[in-house]
């Protein structure tokens, strides 16, 4: 994540999809010395503060209240103004007038122009973004909505044209000119359009698999429609606990009216800052896309990812809780829902929705896989094996995918010392994905720890870490067979560099401790153990720490990861 503590001019300026932004910084003092009077002074701090943790909502309660004392001071009105943007709150509105050298605030003016119908003022706003960086992008997809939304589907298509053939963001055009030419009742053009996105789509995504769908299904291609739909839990596997309500859902349109189609944009370019960690400026833009449409789901679960993620899970479940039952993909919400209250304590009630979930959806795994994570975080194994048993005999035939289930439940399996039904569900699931390297490392580890399948294990650890050098565990793994098989030097070094990627894990410094027993260097030895004891070892694992440095040997080793 791009952190704001860096300065949110550092931000905004740091993205090529708005290069000439004129964002204000919450990281440095007003331009006027004597502006901080102490009420002032104290909203500011702390609406810098707030900023800074991600807390968009009491940033902007904050900075409104020191902009109102000073009306006057420019640096104030614009933090107070981005504050009210990313929170969604409608100051937003009133204030985009006083920051005229902000990009945003022609995208708020132009909303308001679409929200009161005045298609050709909202028009104009657009046309007075700089084309400058990824603006060039945007800017003709807003332009195009806009004259849609004036009754000009024609020129909206002409002002698409140009882009459409452009291999970089081809399907971006050819999906909203498509959708165009679907609402403004040119059929032969939006059936030309909507081929060239079925052809061109390199990967499915929920918003373009729907409109795809819903084209499908209202001209009478429903068996392509489910073809379309159904590819997507491949590439998001939640979505799979929706498909009967999107195929059910397929005949409607996803864009009804050209202010959706602003919408959508504005959350396709969201999506995209997202996955390049821009999280502030995709911020704005989803709380743009809200503004226009209030139940647009997909962009609610983006907001609450990114508010999960700057540890707000509080916020992100009220963003959620908005959400109608008849959405298609309200059980995607629901699991999501689940999650956070989990999160914030109530698992009580996580466990009642997870509940009603897998009785409502008993074709899907997914609710009694959450149930069973749930209770493996909660050391509660025995229930979690029994809730992953239910997911696992609603999967008629597990593929390459399933391989998560089979590992949980092997995890679960074990920490309820059943190790022989963990490891033949660790071996399916190593069946289903050869090189999936949780699953190499957690049976690699498992039979160095008992001593067993030494050669192989160490063969698969290796794997593991080639797969992913710069993980903590792995590395722990590769030191710990390093040293059941008396390579000592080279366990040394091994988990030397794994306590370095991991510092405050029990286990890697027990076994390092261990490492330099062995080595000869004991005074390092106990240092090591007892380090490892502060940090929060099992009730097993200390007794053994508390053995071995008392009785001055090794004793024990530590039980697994």
């Amino acid at each position: 994540m791009q952190n704001v503590r860096g300065g949110f001019r550092a931000v905004l300026l740091s993205l090529s999809l708005l290069s000439a932004c004129a964002a204000s910084d919450p990281s440095r003092s007003s331009s006027n010395p004597d502006a901080m009077q102490s009420g002032v002074l104290g909203n500011y701090l702390a609406g810098r503060f707030a900023l800074s943790e991600g807390d968009a909502v009491t940033a902007a309660r904050d900075l409104l209240r020191a902009a109102a004392a000073r009306p006057n001071d420019q640096e104030l009105t614009e933090q107070a103004f981005l504050a009210c943007l990313m929170a969604g709150r409608p100051e937003a509105v009133k204030l985009a007038p006083r920051v005229p050298d902000s990009q945003f605030s022609r995208l708020v003016l132009a909303g308001a122009d679409i929200k009161a119908g005045r298609w050709s003022g909202a028009e104009q706003n657009f046309r007075k973004l700089p084309r400058q960086g990824m603006t060039q992008v945007l800017q003709p997809l807003l332009l195009a909505w806009a004259q849609l939304g004036d009754g000009r589907p024609d020129s909206a298509l002409s002002t698409l044209q140009p882009y459409v053939e452009d291999p970089r963001f081809r399907a971006l055009f050819v999906a909203n000119a498509a959708m165009i030419a679907d609402l403004g009742n040119r059929p032969d053009e939006a059936g030309k359009l909507y081929h060239a996105l079925e052809t061109g789509m390199a990967e499915p995504n929920l918003r373009l698999s729907q409109q795809l769908a819903s084209y499908q299904v209202r001209t009478g291609q429903a068996v392509d429609a489910q073809r379309t739909l159904a590819a997507l839990a491949g590439v998001a596997t939640d979505m799979s606990i929706a498909l009967p309500n999107l195929l059910a859902n397929a005949n409607k349109r996803v864009v009804t009216k050209p202010s959706d189609g602003v919408a959508e944009t504005y959350f396709t370019f969201a999506a995209m800052l997202r996955a390049q960690d821009m999280n502030d400026y995709s911020l704005v833009m989803l709380r743009m896309a809200l503004d226009l449409r209030p139940d647009f789901t997909a962009a609610r679960l983006l907001i609450a990812d990114i508010q999960t993620s700057q540890r707000h899970p509080a916020m992100a479940l009220t963003v959620l809780n908005d959400v109608s039952p008849s959405d298609p993909i309200y059980p995607v919400v629901e699991l999501r829902r689940a999650t956070l209250m989990n999160m914030l304590g109530r698992t009580d009630e996580a466990m009642r929705v997870l509940a009603r979930l897998s009785d409502e959806y008993s074709f899907s795994p997914l609710p009694d896989t959450a149930r069973g994570d749930i209770l493996r975080a909660k050391k509660q194994f025995p229930e979690a094996v029994l809730a992953y048993d239910k997911a696992i005999n609603r999967v008629a035939k597990p593929g390459p995918a399933d391989w998560v289930l089979f590992y949980s439940r092997g995890v679960a399996e074990d920490q309820a010392r059943q190790w022989p039904k963990a490891e033949a569900d660790l071996q399916k699931a190593l069946e289903l994905a050869p090189n999936q390297p949780f699953v190499l490392n957690y049976l690699g580890y498992s039979w160095a720890d008992m001593g067993h399948n030494l050669e192989k294990a160490r063969q698969m650890i290796q794997a593991a870490a080639q797969a992913r050098p710069n993980d903590g565990a792995i590395t722990d793994s590769l030191g710990w067979i390093q040293f059941r098989m008396g390579d000592v030097a080279a366990a040394v070094k091994t988990l030397e560099r794994a306590v370095e990627l991991e510092p405050e894990d029990s286990t890697i410094n027990g076994h390092l401790g261990d490492a330099y027993w062995a080595a000869g260097r004991k005074i390092e030895a106990q240092y090591q153990w007892r380090r490892a004891l502060t940090l929060n070892p099992t009730p097993d694992d200390a007794a053994k720490l508390e053995a071995k440095l008392n009785t001055q040997q090794p004793g024990q080793v530590l039980s697994g990861q």
